[in-house]
């Protein structure tokens, strides 16, 4: 069974950055996998910001994130990140990595997991990292 953890975060001025890592345990390395993260506000719904395909390290981002966070991954270590810079109060949340529980192998054609579509990550049945908090003050 695939289990994530997350480590990182923090409370942090705003034009600071953070990252945060998630950790895949109980996955065949040897298969590309894909990882969304999310993040969530105090009242906000949940919201998909950025994924990563490993099999090409294709990424997408939310408009509200791009040009500042940049998702990675280290393939021997079996874990991502999620690069957070010049930080806003609004990024203030708590964060979620997450990878579908059916595997990736549907985004192999195009080599992206995208945002948004019939498998996007909100529509996706995933597994998830325990969150963590991301608090930015002005």
């Amino acid at each position: 069974q695939v289990q994530l953890v997350q480590s990182g975060g923090g409370s942090v001025q705003a034009g600071d950055s953070l990252r945060l890592s998630c950790r895949v345990l109980g996955f065949n390395p040897g298969l590309k996998h894909c990882m969304a993260w999310f993040r969530q506000a105090p009242g906000k719904q949940r919201e998909a910001i950025a994924t990563i395909y490993t099999g090409s390290d294709n990424t997408e981002y939310d408009d509200s994130v791009k040009g500042r966070f940049i998702a990675s991954q280290d393939t021997a270590k079996m874990t991502h990140y999620l690069e957070m810079n010049a930080l806003k109060p609004e990024d203030t949340a708590m964060y979620y990595c997450a990878t579908p529980k059916g595997g990736c192998s549907v985004f192999t054609a195009t080599g992206t997991w995208r945002l948004s579509g019939p498998n996007g990550p909100l529509q996706s049945n995933l597994n998830w990292g325990q969150g963590t908090q991301v608090t930015v003050s002005s």
